[in-house]
């Protein structure tokens, strides 16, 4: 029984439990809230793995650019693009998030979430990310204090060089065990989205699921914006190379990205099509595509972006514009962080979400649907490493333009 069921792809699994879930909600009516506590479990697991997940994360991340001294030109104008188009795309979703409204028009149970406090200063907010005490601050799960830490820890390994050898492969290993641990507690989702969907459909009726179809439709916009008019754009004035011809050479890595949700799982097949399809020089492409994997995540910047203004809507939360900057940064940060993996963006809301007071029941309600749209965010993840190396290429003369593949070469 148990090899039957793990046989069967989870993304098929969760489908089901979603649709079960639905039926269950809608005809057990407000009694399945009883069940609520199967999907809570998942919650507290998902919350479990975020400050080690963060920490081991962004410090590889950070290490794996290697000695800043030496990456001159192509990693600097690398980093800038993978930056300028995670800040886009966060941007595309908490525009989409607000024209959409996929949260409005659902009544939301009273869970108890905290009253709106003062919002702090500028200045105010400057210093409180700064942690007194590092490990402190992951006993408190203060992301913003963990973040700036990390970040620092693993510039402070660049620039340590080999003596810090040992230290870097030690967190590529740990970010390699978070990202195993994260595929154990995603083995969970069936029950939690089963759980959560029906206390979603049986207290808050259909509107909550029009509402997911909503959220689900505007991200799928989103990401085509980012597809169409962003990296399309930074093609053809940046790497000025023809637009059609970029997309055919990278077909096979958008499928299986899409297929598979996992830009890390994508990884030899993107290097495939850049190198052999787009003519990006083999060192360049190897640099950037995996850099990319791992700090390039702008489908799950656009996501989390658009997820707050949803969970905002619906427990009423209201959110200032420091609120609206806060989210930027963050989403763009959490983006950086999160792992190549199916289901990571959902840990990576946690981030967001404690930042701006919206109710991390917010992650039980669009956890159903997660995986709909992670197929989405991760062929655009892959497509935005493409366009950056292909770009960052063409101004540092590492673009082979006769080999750029052409409408009969496919």
């Amino acid at each position: 029984m148990l090899a039957f069921w793990f046989n069967i792809p989870l993304w098929q699994r969760v489908i089901a439990a979603l649709i079960l879930g639905a039926v269950t909600g809608l005809l057990w009516g407000p009694e399945a809230a009883s069940i609520k506590w199967i999907g809570d479990i998942f919650i507290k697991s998902i919350k479990m793995l975020v400050v080690p997940l963060i920490f081991f994360s962004l410090v590889s991340g950070v290490a794996a650019i290697g000695d800043l001294r030496k990456l001159g030109s192509v990693g600097g104008r690398a980093v800038s693009l993978f930056l300028a188009t995670s800040i886009f795309a966060v941007s595309i979703g908490l525009l989409l998030g607000n024209i959409i409204d996929p949260g409005a028009g659902i009544a939301a149970p009273i869970i108890g979430t905290a009253e709106a406090a003062n919002p702090p200063s500028v200045t105010e907010m400057i210093t409180a990310i700064i942690p007194d005490n590092p490990v402190a601050s992951m006993a408190k799960g203060e992301v913003l204090q963990l973040i700036v830490f990390s970040l620092l820890f693993g510039i402070a390994i660049v620039m340590a060089g080999e003596p810090a050898a040992g230290i870097a492969r030690a967190m590529d290993a740990g970010s390699l065990v978070m990202q195993k641990m994260t595929m154990i507690v995603m083995e969970l989702t069936p029950f939690g989205v089963f759980a959560l969907i029906a206390w979603v459909a049986g207290t808050m009726g259909t509107d909550a699921l029009l509402g997911l179809a909503k959220l689900v439709g505007g991200l799928y916009l989103g990401c085509a914006l980012m597809i169409v008019i962003i990296y399309s754009g930074m093609l053809k004035f940046i790497a000025r190379v023809p637009v059609i011809d970029f997309f055919r050479g990278i077909l096979d890595a958008q499928a299986v990205a899409y297929s598979t949700a996992s830009s890390s799982a994508t990884l030899p097949v993107t290097l495939r099509c850049v190198q052999r399809n787009l003519g990006v020089s083999k060192s360049t492409s190897s640099f950037i595509i995996s850099l990319g994997a791992t700090i390039n995540m702008d489908g799950t910047a656009l996501y989390l972006g658009m997820a707050t203004i949803f969970g905002a809507t619906i427990f009423g939360v209201d959110l200032t514009m420091m609120d609206y900057i806060a989210i930027v940064a963050l989403s763009t940060i959490a983006s950086i962080g999160a792992a190549g993996i199916p289901g990571a963006g959902l840990i990576m809301m946690t981030l967001v979400f404690s930042a701006v007071g919206v109710p991390l029941e917010t992650i039980g309600i669009v956890a159903g649907v997660d995986r709909i749209m992670d197929m989405m965010r991760t062929m655009t993840n892959i497509t935005g490493d493409s366009a950056v190396a292909t770009s960052v290429a063409a101004m540092t003369g590492e673009l082979d333009r006769e080999e750029l593949v052409s409408a009969d070469d496919i």
